[in-house]
């Protein structure tokens, strides 16, 4: 596989430029920055104001996911230029089959540098890199210059890298506090062990670790022609009115692989226009790609280098076509459940998502975590659930039941002993003496009726910028409240409060 990688595609889709400090957020954090963001020290998942305090002279944007698809087709069109049967992964990462090319071109490493160099010639930074699978050829993109992994050698070169990669902080935690910290030492561990810890998410990690693909190579093959197609009489003149068939069409396209019990994780679009000319573009998906996600992916094509909303010469027909199944696997049922009102309900969600945008509609998800501000995700509706859960182990975590009421900011509070002095907490888990008076904001002090705790609880202690040391308690006072308490650099709050 030949990867493309285009460095930091966020912060390139909204017009900065890599000498440029400049940093994309989402819900203010940094999702993505500039090198010479990083190199002030600017980090992914800092808050604004940390990032702007490390780098005052920061250029802050909101992500753009829609330029992104957009501007990334202008690097697909450079690399089908070259080799056909280009795979968008992402914006800002595509890839190519390289066998076939490879030797049309004299060589791995003769492939690698042409189609590098059209991409640099196109106007954007990149990597390329060949390897063994699409895990291992993205890190090969991602060295110095890219580089070629010698065929059969993936597991070699992925041993040194840490479990950081892998992207899945909760096991990766986990496996550096047992002393498992490269990728190399993690596939060393027994796979029947792996999964039965992990789940499938951690067997699926292994195998990458392994350099094997995340599922068998061979797709199951189709008992029918399950593509999808329509027909535009006149043509379509609007990008909007291809965009709401493709919406259709891909709805079509889940419902006959529902029936087969198969899931497409690699949909090539086909867009035919009036003057002849045929836009191909696959793209691939490690789950299902919601009917919302798929038109999405057809207005990137349909606008790619374009400002407005018109399309050349018309389109004439729009075809969709599963071009690599798996067996399904299974995936988040429906909210409210399989109900006669379903359909109707899932069509009034993804117009309202359509009007305020990706994460304009969520759901919550069971999560894992010691707090309860940490328990539940919210996920865009359409979007397949991350891995990992609720199971732990969370040392600290607070026991059962579960708080009535979470509040988006803590409420700050003070908690004195019998004396009106500050209660605190010592590094030991001491405390200095018994809670007996509880205020929370600017409210009067409450008689302590019954408290217990604390529940410490060290996270990131390897990691000096983030670490965090809290202790939680559980009181309820002579009002009949109940709250769960935290103290955190000796101050304290109130986190949850209990019905």
């Amino acid at each position: 596989m030949l990867v493309i990688w285009c460095p930091d595609w966020p912060v390139t889709a909204v017009g900065v430029e890599a000498a440029t400090p400049g940093a994309v957020v989402v819900e203010q954090r940094v999702t993505a920055c500039s090198a010479a963001a990083r190199a002030a020290g600017v980090r992914r998942g800092q808050r604004i104001r940390d990032a702007q305090r490390r780098c005052p002279e920061l250029v802050v944007r909101e992500r753009d996911s829609d330029a992104e698809g957009r501007l990334f087709e202008t690097v697909a069109n450079a690399v089908a230029e070259l080799t056909p049967k280009v795979e968008v992964v992402r914006p800002g990462l595509c890839a190519v089959p390289a066998r076939g090319a490879a030797r049309f071109y004299g060589g791995e490493e003769s492939l690698r540098l042409l189609v590098q160099d059209a991409v640099v010639e196109a106007g954007f930074d990149c990597g390329a890199g060949i390897a063994d699978g699409l895990f291992a050829a993205e890190l090969a993109a991602r060295e110095q210059g890219g580089v070629v992994v010698d065929e059969g050698g993936a597991a070699a070169f992925l041993a040194p890298y840490p479990l950081s990669v892998l992207d899945r902080p909760e096991p990766a935690d986990l496996l550096r506090r047992l002393g498992v910290r490269t990728l190399g030492d993690f596939a060393a561990l027994p796979s029947g062990h792996v999964a039965g810890r992990f789940g499938p998410d951690g067997a699926m990690a292994h195998r990458l670790a392994r350099g094997e693909e995340p599922r068998p190579v061979v797709p199951a093959p189709a008992t029918a022609d399950l593509s999808v197609r329509d027909e535009f009489d006149p043509p379509a003149e609007q990008s909007e009115q291809v965009v709401f068939a493709a919406k259709r069409l891909a709805g079509r396209l889940h419902e006959g692989l529902a029936a087969g019990g198969l899931a497409c994780v690699r949909l090539a679009v086909d867009v035919g226009f009036a003057d002849g000319h045929v836009l191909r573009r696959l793209w691939r998906h490690d789950g299902e790609l919601s009917d919302a996600a798929v038109a999405e992916r057809v207005r990137w094509q349909l606008s790619a280098g374009r400002s407005d909303e018109s399309v050349w010469g018309g389109v004439t027909w729009l075809e969709m076509s599963p071009d690599q199944l798996v067996p399904d696997e299974g995936r988040q049922e429906s909210l409210w459940g399989r109900t006669a009102v379903t359909e109707r309900i899932a069509r009034a969600a993804d117009r309202i998502q359509g009007l305020l945008g990706h994460r304009g509609i969520t759901r919550p998800v069971l999560a894992g975590g010691r707090g309860p501000g940490e328990w539940v995700d919210r996920i865009p509706i359409g979007d397949v659930r991350p891995g990992g859960g609720p199971d732990g182990p969370w040392p600290g975590r607070i026991p059962a039941p579960a708080p009535a009421l979470v509040p988006r900011k803590a409420w700050p509070a003070e908690v004195t002993d019998a004396s009106g002095d500050p209660v605190t907490v010592s590094a030991r888990s001491a405390v200095s003496a018994a809670p007996a008076y509880v205020t929370v904001g600017t409210g009067r002090p409450a008689a302590v009726a019954s408290w217990t705790g604390p529940w410490p609880a060290v996270e990131r202690w390897w990691d000096q910028e983030h670490a965090r040391r809290r202790a939680r308690f559980q009181v309820v006072t002579d009002d009949g409240r109940a709250y769960l308490l935290a103290v955190e650099s000796g101050r304290w709050h109130v986190e949850a409060s209990y019905d």
